[in-house]
């Protein structure tokens, strides 16, 4: 997504500003599957209002990625695949689609903070965009997934 040169520059910058990091640089993605997706989850994102995501456990598997575990650092690209904030995971829980919480939906922060709005918008996002060819299942394991910013990049609009 994001230039290798661009990914690496905010890298630098994020471990001359954060005490602690380590040298290897960590994976950078995009919230969604679409670039407004992207653009829209990294404004809730960066204005503090989104501290969780979810994703299918069964995509990981699918895709052959690691399940994010706490203490992670993740590059946040925008839809452009810039690098716009340095995040860690602080907490995640595997629980199947229909036991994730009315708390986990309002950190997410998207729609009307509702469990019900989540449950419809991520049930068609996995009808559309799920990588396991199974798709949405109402039993299907979520990764849950709390995270903090430890760096928003400076002047990247």
């Amino acid at each position: 997504m994001g230039s290798r040169a661009s990914v690496s520059e905010f890298w630098q910058e994020c471990r001359e500003i954060v005490g602690g990091l380590p040298e290897a640089e960590p994976e950078a993605w995009g919230f969604g599957a679409t670039p407004p997706q992207a653009d829209d989850l990294l404004s809730l994102v960066l204005a503090g209002t989104k501290t969780a995501t979810a994703s299918s456990l069964r995509d990981y598997e699918v895709d052959g990625d690691p399940v994010p575990a706490a203490g992670d650092l993740s590059i946040v690209l925008d839809g452009s695949g810039v690098p716009r904030a340095l995040i860690r995971t602080i907490a995640v829980d595997i629980v199947p689609f229909r036991e994730v919480t009315a708390d986990h939906a309002v950190a997410e922060g998207e729609g009307d903070l509702s469990l019900e709005w989540w449950r419809a918008a991520h049930e068609r996002f996995w009808r559309t965009h799920s990588s396991d060819p199974r798709g949405f299942e109402p039993d299907m394991p979520v990764v849950c997934e709390r995270f903090e910013v430890l760096h928003p990049a400076a002047g990247r609009h």
